[in-house]
């Protein structure tokens, strides 16, 4: 791989360098240290760099592998983390100057898997202000620049620095959250792969909560292979988060069994309503490239879609969950939260609990008809946004320019969440001006297998996810 640059190889890429003597894990670690340091002024996507911890993680990364003990494929390899995980010592500020001092008593429990896996970590990235909105601009931390254009245009959220890293190989993978949208949406438009894991998949303990009944953990990274080493390694029951559950699977064990036989269906519904026409083209063009492999591509209504969006107008359960979360700082600090943030918080404050309860009530029947709905299919096929990144300066000229991009942003990702489904995201093109297009490729819950497996035939065939934003190197 001696024609791509080590920030840009891909964690299989790596490892194998790695497990073979060619690459050391403290020259690796230093590399993209020094790609931070050389870039981040420039690109915002790391809020904090853990320079010391990370060299002390790759030296003992390194005497491991001298030793002969490998801990596997990500033995070595650094990743970032997005500023909601807890790591011990270092404050967790969910991209607010309120929590500057809220350190952690320890690390996350996805932390702490990582660790054991002998992954090393670089840092922390920014984030939306406590992960709540889709666009990805904060107005405190500042907002990542989306590397594949010159002028700053929206990187996508909440997980923004943590997908700015992955794009302008600062990190070859960082962790982020994804309650209506936050890995999907920055995946699309820094194009890169996003994984967003069923809730209850992932544990959550030691991550700065938005909403109980939506949040989950997955990561963003260079390919699909990435998405599932990590995954199978962050995965599993945590008796500190009852949310989780054990469900057997092994990613890895069918991720290169191709799509034939599979059936894959567009959407159509409410998903391409309003979209970008080159996003349409692009996504409608994927197809063809299943067909090739030999899937059954066919089209399905489905109306859950719909219903979803209605079930939860305005975000309803995620937005007055956010609400609990914050009620006692913001009553009392409002004033100093990001504006936009604090003010669409705030409102949530007027969310009924009947109106909450009822969406509650009927959000369990809705997911059953969605998974009957999906009986003969094994993955859906829609835009993973309706429109590519927009320029900073127009999403965020108004609270209500940021609200109408916010609810654009989010439209086809949140239905997921509402619906409980999980959700890939993976590059399937650029538009005219040279901005990333997502093709999201959903599944039944509990299905992350089918749906890597989808995702990584699609990679093996195209070279959308290979590319690599120009005028950023060193």
């Amino acid at each position: 791989m001696n024609e791509i640059p080590l920030h840009y190889q891909t964690i299989s890429e790596l490892a194998r360098q790695i497990h073979s003597g060619a690459l050391s894990p403290v020259a690796l670690t230093e590399h993209f240290l020094a790609r931070i340091t050389a870039l981040n002024g420039r690109l915002g996507a790391f809020r904090l760099v853990l320079a010391e911890r990370g060299l002390a993680e790759a030296h003992a990364a390194e005497a491991a592998l001298r030793s002969g003990r490998s801990l596997g494929p990500l033995h070595g390899i650094p990743y970032a983390l997005k500023d909601l995980f807890d790591v011990a010592g270092v404050a967790t500020t969910a991209g607010s100057n309120l929590l500057a001092d809220n350190i952690a008593a320890e690390d996350a429990a996805v932390v702490k898997r990582l660790a054991q896996a002998g992954m090393v970590l670089l840092g922390k990235t920014v984030t939306v202000q406590f992960a709540f909105g889709g666009v990805g601009i904060n107005h405190h931390h500042g907002t990542p620049h989306n590397p594949w254009h010159e002028t700053p245009h929206v990187p996508g959220g909440s997980s923004s620095g943590s997908a700015v890293a992955v794009a302008a190989g600062l990190a070859p993978m960082a962790l982020g959250t994804d309650t209506g949208g936050s890995v999907r949406i920055p995946a699309a438009l820094c194009g890169i792969t996003g994984l967003k894991t069923t809730v209850g998949q992932v544990s959550r303990a030691g991550v700065f909560p938005l909403s109980y009944t939506l949040d989950s953990v997955g990561p963003l990274t260079r390919s699909v292979e990435d998405a599932a080493l990590v995954y199978q390694v962050i995965r599993g029951r945590d008796p500190a988060d009852p949310s989780t559950v054990h469900v057997e699977q092994d990613v890895l064990a069918g991720l290169r069994a191709g799509v034939r036989g599979l059936r894959i269906a567009f959407a159509e519904s409410t998903f391409w309503d309003g979209a970008d026409p080159e996003v349409v083209a692009a996504v409608r063009a994927c197809g063809e490239v299943f067909a090739d492999l030999g899937a059954h591509v066919t089209s399905i209504e489905f109306p859950e879609a719909a219903e979803a969006e209605r079930l939860n107008p305005r975000g309803i359960i995620g937005s007055a969950e956010a609400y609990a979360v914050h009620r006692d700082r913001i009553e009392r600090h409002f004033a100093d939260y990001d504006p936009i943030v604090g003010t669409r918080i705030m409102a949530a404050k007027q969310i009924s609990a009947a109106d909450y309860i009822r969406a509650q009530w009927a959000l369990p029947d809705l997911r059953a008809r969605a998974v009957a709905a999906l009986r003969d299919v094994d993955a859906l096929l829609v835009p993973t946004t309706m429109i590519p990144a927009v320029p900073v300066a127009e999403a965020d000229a108004s609270l209500d320019t940021y609200v109408q991009y916010n609810t654009r942003y989010l439209r086809n990702t949140a239905i997921g969440n509402g619906l409980g489904l999980c959700g890939l995201s993976v590059p399937c093109g650029f538009t005219r001006n040279g901005l990333p297009i997502g093709l999201m490729i959903y599944g039944k819950p509990f299905r992350e297998d089918v749906i890597l497996r989808v995702g990584y035939a699609f990679q093996q065939a195209t070279d959308w996810h290979r590319r690599t934003p120009v005028g950023i190197e060193l």
